[in-house]
């Protein structure tokens, strides 16, 4: 059984402070009875409250001293609340804090418009020096973690609520630019490019229908990381779709069609709407059009989905 990804980061931020006395830990009302960082370093766990930006120029203040801040809260509530405080403690003072961002796009599901994010990779894409990643299952969750403990550098980790996939597999100490999860010599063949937790399930699930289509799962997703992600992928295919939890503008789509000049870029993603029903994960997800037949339809017509995949609109169209 796998950790989620918020789980797998107090655990491994427990575990590296039991050798590293430099880490902190600060959350913002989230940690709960028995989180265990608390547990484990009571004088080095902090609730500061419901005061997020507070806490961004606290861990800043602590950096400064020489510690090394992790720092917790909803992702609306770290890139958007705190927003000046993050970019002025992680981009302009370069300070070494780590921001941990769960409920990220909408998996706050039943919690509404207020608790969704699909708006923070176009906010901390844009602060310079930060180190973005949306792990995708507890391996890369802990890996990433990992990194930022040892390097000191700010951080800026997406990862939503109680989603527990198992990561893909790597060699190395963390994962790589890019992670081919398939990787043919069919460079006519459309690449799935997955980001973070939904983007990289919704992939896995078409493969399932395609086994060999191509996947190239991100992890890293600043941009001297997908400088160097645009470079591999050009190197192999010349069309992508991009599948990613978050909205068209400031998505990682976006980006990748900038750096991959000549290349097709496509998007599946969260829209422009704003989801007015409550619901679980899943449900938010249908209303905003972010669904396993919304890859289909981009992938089509060059990939046409085998018997029993999802019907695409048109197929649907087609049926009523």
């Amino acid at each position: 059984m796998t950790l989620a990804g918020r789980a797998a980061y107090r655990d491994e931020l427990t575990q590296i402070a039991e050798y590293d006395p430099r880490i902190l830990c600060l959350e913002a009302d989230l940690g709960g009875k028995g989180h265990p960082f608390a547990v484990k370093h009571p004088d080095r766990f902090f609730n500061v409250g419901i005061a997020e930006g507070a806490m961004v120029d606290m861990a800043a203040g602590l950096a400064e001293g020489g510690y090394r801040p992790f720092v917790s809260t909803f992702a609306p509530f770290a890139v958007l609340r705190a927003a000046e405080s993050m970019k002025l403690a992680l981009g302009y003072l370069g300070a070494g804090i780590t921001v941990v961002a769960p409920y990220a796009g909408v998996s706050g599901g039943w919690f509404g418009t207020t608790h969704h994010c699909l708006e923070d990779f176009a906010v901390v894409r844009a602060i310079p020096g930060v180190t973005v990643a949306a792990p995708y299952g507890e391996a890369e969750m802990r890996a990433v973690v990992r990194r930022a403990a040892v390097t000191g550098e700010p951080h800026y980790i997406r990862t939503g609520r109680n989603a527990a996939p198992l990561s893909l597999p790597w060699v190395g100490p963390e994962p790589p630019v890019v992670n081919w999860d398939v990787h043919g010599a069919e460079p006519d063949r459309t690449c799935l490019v997955s980001v973070g937790e939904v983007g990289t399930e919704l992939c896995l699930a078409v493969r399932r229908s395609l086994p060999t289509l191509p996947h190239a799962h991100l992890c890293y997703l600043d941009q001297p990381h997908l400088e160097r992600a645009a470079a591999e992928l050009a190197e192999h295919y010349d069309r992508f779709v991009v599948v990613e939890e978050h909205r068209q503008a400031g998505g990682i789509a976006s980006a990748l069609a900038l750096l991959l000049p000549g290349r097709e870029v496509s998007s599946v993603n969260a829209g422009e709407s704003w989801p007015v029903h409550g619901g679980s994960h899943e449900e938010v997800l249908d209303e905003l059009g972010l669904n396993e037949a919304a890859v289909w339809a981009a992938l089509a017509p060059h990939e046409v989905p085998p018997h029993g995949a999802p019907a695409t609109p048109l197929e649907q169209e087609d049926t009523e």
